[in-house]
């Protein structure tokens, strides 16, 4: 196992290099750059996810910050307004003419998610290099035991459908699909 660490900002810029290259062959993030991956874009928009993740929920990640994973808390995984509007340049920076596409995106999945108190899983993601030593289960782990011992749900959107079979292990179920115009689907 191993040491799980709460990031807090001076950790994002090693986050997002390892995000970035764990999300390079994503087909919503392919999608929301247009078609083509676009590491800089990428990493700025891991970026702006991690700055509103840190205001008002949960990023865990290892000692050498090669895995992380964005927890929304059970009651607060939307992101407040006021966070959106202070990231809002680097979401345009990120996502430049596609920002209304990525902004589709959200409220798609904001109109499916689940009412009930639950840990949100909005990013995990390992390293491509470190991959397969269960840094990702780990990060997993934490809080799945917490969410366990309070009596809640977690809750996730998986981008890739060979990523579902992983989830499952852990005890998700599909519940749904997310389907965006002339794009990818989302495991709900």
């Amino acid at each position: 196992m191993s040491n799980i660490v709460r990031a807090d900002i001076r950790d994002l810029p090693l986050i997002t290099a390892s995000l970035t290259k764990a999300f390079s062959d994503d087909p919503v993030f392919i999608y929301l750059m247009g078609g083509a991956f676009n590491a800089k874009r990428a990493n700025l928009a891991f970026q702006m996810l991690g700055r509103n993740m840190l205001a008002h929920g949960l990023i865990l990640t290892n000692d050498e910050r090669s895995a992380a994973a964005y927890w929304g808390l059970p009651g607060s995984w939307k992101v407040p307004i006021a966070s959106i509007m202070k990231t809002l340049p680097i979401s345009l920076r990120a996502y430049r003419w596609q920002t209304f596409r990525a902004l589709g995106v959200l409220g798609r999945m904001e109109k499916l998610h689940p009412k009930e108190p639950h840990y949100y899983l909005e990013v995990l993601g390992t390293d491509p290099v470190q991959q397969g030593k269960g840094h990702g289960a780990d990060l997993l782990n934490v809080v799945l035991e917490k969410a366990d011992d309070e009596g809640v749900g977690a809750y996730l959107e998986s981008s890739k459908d060979t990523n579902v079979p992983y989830y499952r292990r852990f005890g998700f179920e599909v519940v749904g699909e997310i389907h965006h115009p002339n794009g990818p689907t989302m495991w709900r």
